[in-house]
């Protein structure tokens, strides 16, 4: 697989917003579902060519901490796999990873950051809060990454190196998973490496993770995000929301456009919106839709299914799924 063309990709309408009528916008983007089985048995757009996934790669990448030893599980296992709201129990879940690990907050790479919850944040403004590496939604997978370090010897100073083995060995866990090379590497907004598959590739890897024996770190990962899916997103948040919705389900959202389900009977559905989604509005709709199509019964979130347009504070429209 290789790097795509300056050509645009060929996306295709997946929802679509109307407003007293009259359609007003649409959603372009790719989705893809796989059956149960493995194969493919929905998919709209292009969905072979490379895409970062962005977050969403973040179960691959605590499967890569454990495999190199991390001491991380329960809580600070779903929040090494998830991109969390800045609540006191993230912040407190990270750096509780860095300190089994003999680390500090200092120690993280990542950017400092507001809460990604708006409340959150509001109240840390409130209260006089400053941005922190800990509030960061990114700390508890940069934790991880850190303890994997620890664990095996590994420097600390350098661990988002590309280079660096706990990163090699990132991209040779992500390449098993999904079973396709990695077409290219970039810096993603934490400062980790960030490595594009094709949207199948997303979900063949998160299928084969659900699919997993208990006892390995693909089944423990999975098992952890099951478990405490407050710590995979947070309150209100969509991830949180599918995953406590419709138990055994495992969601994660990455940016620019992406989701990646898998529901408990193993279809999976990876979705990318080619304008980024900025309001997250329209990739959980299209993904739960494409889970819908496989005879998956998605009824308990069917609230986020489709959502409201305003208008002077009441519902004048709809935003729904193509």
């Amino acid at each position: 697989m290789s790097v795509p063309s300056s050509e645009p990709p060929a996306y295709v309408p997946l929802a679509e917003t109307t407003r007293s009528g009259l359609r007003e916008s649409v959603h372009f983007g790719a989705v893809v579902a796989l059956a149960a089985s493995g194969e493919v048995g929905h998919a709209r757009g292009p969905v072979d060519i490379p895409v970062f996934p962005r977050s969403a790669a973040k179960p691959f990448q605590a499967v890569a901490a454990l495999r190199a030893g991390a001491d991380v599980e329960g809580a600070r296992l779903a929040i090494a796999a998830g991109s969390h709201s800045g609540q006191d129990i993230h912040a407190e879940a990270a750096a509780k990873t860095l300190a089994r690990a003999g680390l500090t907050p200092d120690d993280l790479q990542c950017p400092p950051d507001w809460p990604m919850g708006r409340r959150f944040r509001d109240d840390l403004l409130r209260a006089g809060g400053q941005p922190t590496r800990l509030l960061m939604n990114c700390s508890g997978k940069h934790a991880a990454m850190l303890a994997a370090c620890v664990a095996r010897g590994w420097s600390t100073g350098d661990y988002l190196d590309p280079a660096h083995p706990l990163q090699v060995l990132v991209r040779s866990t992500i390449e098993e998973l999904s079973g396709e090379p990695v077409a290219h590497t970039a810096v993603d907004g934490c400062g980790a490496p960030q490595m594009a598959i094709s949207l199948t590739g997303l979900a063949r890897g998160v299928q084969a993770m659900v699919a997993a024996d208990p006892d390995t770190p693909e089944g423990a990962v999975v098992a952890a995000m099951r478990e405490f899916p407050e710590y995979v997103a947070g309150e209100g948040r969509d991830d949180t929301r599918i995953m406590r919705g419709l138990p055994g389900a495992v969601s994660k959202i990455g940016a620019e456009g992406v989701i990646v389900i898998a529901a408990p009977t193993g279809e999976t559905a990876a979705v990318k919106i080619s304008d980024g989604d900025a309001e997250t509005r329209a990739r959980t709709m299209v993904g739960l839709t494409a889970l819908d199509a496989l005879g998956v019964d998605v009824s308990p979130v069917s609230d986020l299914l489709s959502g409201d347009i305003l208008g002077g504070g009441r519902s004048v429209g709809s935003i729904r799924p193509l």
